[in-house]
Formats: C-alpha cells, sequence, structure tokens
C-alpha cells in the first residue's frame, strides 16, 4: 500500500466520523493556536526588549577612569586613573581592529532660545561616535569632519530637548546660546527607544563637537572613551588592546580591570539574547502542553480506531502485512489527521495575530509611531516552522502507541474478534 492510498483511507475514515474526528482536530486546532501565539508573543517581547537595550548602541563599548588596584611601575594602588587629551588620539593609532573610536564629555549646560532658559546635559563628542550609538538624524543633518577640524559652533538635540528648548518650533537652523557662546542649531535626532543610557538617555541630550568644550568649560580631557570594535567576536580582544594602551600612557597594569572600568554592551547584549531565547523556550513549553492535549485526543481517536477495525488488521496480516506496515499505516493515519488540524490551526493562528493589535511595551513612554517597540503577534516563519516541529512530535507521540498495539496484533485473535 503505497503513501497516497494511506492518506486517502485516511481522509475516508475522517469523513466517516465527522463529529468525533471534527471535535479531536478542533484540540489540535486550539493547541496550535495557542503554541503559535505563545512563541509570536514571546519573539516580540524578548525583540522589544534587546531593541531598548541596544538604543545604547551599535556593540559599543565604554571605559571610564577608576583607581588601580595593583602596583606597578612603581606607582602604588590606589592611584585615580584620569583620562587626559591624546588619549583618543592614541587608542586609535594603536589598536587597528577597531571600527570607530570618540572622546566622550558630559556636563550640563544653559540653554538660551529668545527669552527661555533650560538646562539640558550635553555630550561632547568626536565625528565616528553618531554611528557607533545611532544618533540618527530625523531634521537638519549631522555633523561632517569640516565642524571638527574648523572648529565650528553647531549642536544637535535629542527630539525631548529640542521640545523642552523650543516648543515644537522647527529648530533646524536657529541660533542657540550655551552658556554665553552661539550655537547653530543643525539638526534634531530622530526619536529613540533606549533602556540604557550613560548620563541620560539620548533623547534628553544635546551633542557638540569635542574641541568645542574647550571653549564652554575649558576641559580638554574626555570624561570617557567609546569604541567599537571591527566585529562583535573581537570584543574582549579590543578591551585588552585599548586597556593595554592606556596603562602604558598611565603607569598601571594592564590586567588592573578596576583602573579602568569598561562597560561591555556586547556582552550584555548576548545574555539579553539568552534571556529572550529561554522566554521562548518557557512559552515554548507551555504552549506543547496545551497542544499535547489536543494529542491524547487524537491518541483515543485512534486507539478507538483500532478497536473498530481489529478484524480489518487481522485479515492484512493473514495476506501477509507485516508488522511495519500495519504500524506505518496507523502512524501515518494518525499523522494525517493531525497535520490536517494543523494546517487548519495554522491559518487561525495567523487570522487571529493579525486581528489582535499591538499590546503596548515602549510606544506610550517615547511617544513612537507605528506602533514602533510595541508587541505585535505576527507570526514568522521561524515561529511557524517551530510551531510545526512541535506538532510533529505531538503528532507521532499521540499516534505510535495506537500504531503500535495495531501492528501487535495477532491476526488469529483479531479475525475471530466479534464486532
Amino acid at each position: 500500500m503505497n503513501f497516497l492510498e494511506i492518506i486517502r483511507q485516511s481522509i475516508d475514515s475522517l469523513l466517516r466520523n465527522r463529529t468525533r474526528s471534527g471535535l479531536t482536530m478542533l484540540g489540535i486546532v486550539w493547541g496550535l493556536v495557542t503554541v503559535v501565539l505563545l512563541l509570536s508573543y514571546g519573539q516580540s517581547l524578548g525583540a522589544g526588549i534587546l531593541n531598548g537595550f541596544l538604543g545604547i548602541g551599535n556593540n559599543v563599548i565604554m571605559l571610564w577612569g577608576g583607581q588601580t588596584s595593583m602596583q606597578a611601575g612603581g606607582e602604588r594602588a590606589g592611584k585615580r586613573v584620569k583620562f587626559l587629551d591624546g588619549d583618543v588620539e592614541a587608542v586609535r593609532d594603536a589598536v587597528p581592529f577597531l571600527k570607530a573610536v570618540s572622546a566622550e564629555t558630559d556636563d550640563g549646560f544653559s540653554f538660551k532660545y529668545g527669552p527661555k532658559v533650560v538646562n539640558i546635559q550635553s555630550k561632547a563628542i568626536d565625528f565616528g561616535y553618531g554611528g557607533m550609538r545611532r544618533l540618527n538624524i530625523a531634521q537638519g543633518r549631522y555633523f561632517e569632519p569640516a565642524d571638527f577640524s574648523e572648529h565650528r559652533a553647531v549642536v544637535i538635540f535629542g527630539p525631548h530637548a529640542a521640545q523642552k528648548l523650543f516648543n515644537g518650533f522647527p529648530p533646524v537652523g536657529e541660533t542657540v546660546q550655551i552658556d554665553g557662546h552661539s550655537f547653530l542649531v543643525i539638526g534634531v535626532l530622530q526619536t529613540k527607544i533606549q533602556d540604557s543610557s550613560n548620563n541620560g538617555p539620548d533623547n534628553e541630550n544635546a551633542f557638540i563637537p569635542f574641541d568645542m568644550m574647550r571653549d564652554l568649560a575649558n576641559q580638554r580631557d574626555p570624561n570617557m572613551i567609546v569604541f567599537q570594535p571591527s566585529s562583535p567576536e573581537m570584543h574582549l580582544k579590543a578591551i585588552e588592546a585599548v586597556r593595554a594602551v592606556l596603562a602604558d600612557r598611565h603607569h598601571f597594569d594592564p590586567k588592573d580591570e578596576k583602573a579602568v572600568s569598561a562597560w561591555d554592551t556586547i556582552e550584555d547584549s548576548k545574555e539579553m539574547m539568552q534571556f529572550s531565547t529561554a522566554l521562548e523556550v518557557l512559552l515554548g513549553i507551555i504552549g506543547a502542553m496545551t497542544l499535547g492535549v489536543g494529542g491524547v485526543g487524537v491518541m483515543n481517536i485512534m486507539l478507538v480506531s483500532v478497536t473498530e477495525r481489529t478484524r480489518e488488521i487481522g485479515l492484512l496480516k493473514a495476506l501477509g502485512a507485516h508488522r511495519k506496515d500495519i504500524l506505518t499505516q496507523f502512524l501515518l493515519e494518525s499523522l494525517t489527521l493531525t497535520f490536517l488540524a494543523g494546517l487548519a490551526g495554522m491559518i487561525v493562528a495567523v487570522a487571529v495575530a493579525w486581528v489582535i493589535p499591538p499590546m503596548p511595551l515602549y510606544s506610550d513612554i517615547y511617544k513612537t509611531a507605528n506602533h514602533e517597540g510595541d508587541i505585535i503577534l505576527h507570526p514568522s516563519l521561524s515561529v511557524m516552522v517551530v510551531s510545526f516541529g512541535i506538532l510533529a512530535v505531538v503528532g507521532i507521540v499521540s499516534g505510535l502507541i495506537p500504531a503500535l498495539r495495531a501492528s501487535r496484533m495477532d491476526p488469529v485473535v483479531a479475525l475471530r474478534h466479534e464486532q
């Protein structure tokens, strides 16, 4: 008996017992809808949380000075390490596998526009900073190299900082006073979903070229060094290399992690991804248990089918059918029932997922457009593949016991069975 013939017989059997088959399939449909929706929820929630964390930047590592805990170069432990003018250039020249390096200095300044004066946290940065930290422009432009080489007094606002100072008036092209110095507004950032930050979220900050700190606060030394390795896999090597350069310049042991502290967002993002995966696995297990209830229904109907077809099984064995033939036939019948219900369940799941509106996660906080940052239950291809994988396991397990029972029947006893 070929595969297509078994499928045809399975469908005929389902049609002969429409009510029983329909109720059994309903359990599978319900279970599969649950699996798809739970996996979609877990995937969307995990992606949203990871995206919120990665608002800090793309594979960014931040260093700031600390206090030595080891003796080195004749220096006692306990020495304060403070970055100096030239450290960023030294790192940039000595470490070739960095994609970008930037100084950063944070300070609060008084911004004046017309009669209004507002205190805004500001970051003085180098040119490569924007790409690392995902500073995408909504209005105007980002800094260009000439802004740094020509020491231009220009400023870029985060959207919330711009709203605070300008009250909705278009800021690009306007001139503001920063601690008495005139700055031209060249851009406003896109609203960014950002769970993690250093010295305030970017939406609330203003950004100026690093050299302008010399005019505003008479400061040449950076508070932090921000860099991005050429590939995420090299993040530990990059931290080690940068710390070695700084150790040579500031005379501390390069193995002394307390001398220069690091925030490795690459390592943190890996932990976030592990959390997301664990959440999806947990929800998948819950969904699989629900689908397993439907599998019990399939097992029940197949056991009933085996009992009803006992004489048919005996006749097949008497005509030369082997145990594996009987096993295959009943297992395929179980899988046919399961996957027909699964196909219907997948259609229902996708329809329900599109009907359910986005569930707020970040949109209310950051006032994003088009539900950016919300939990949206639109099943991805990976979710559907995993769901069908779970369905296959349930189908095989629930069909195997009745199929084994059918294959082990004694043909003589089976032929004597009374209907």
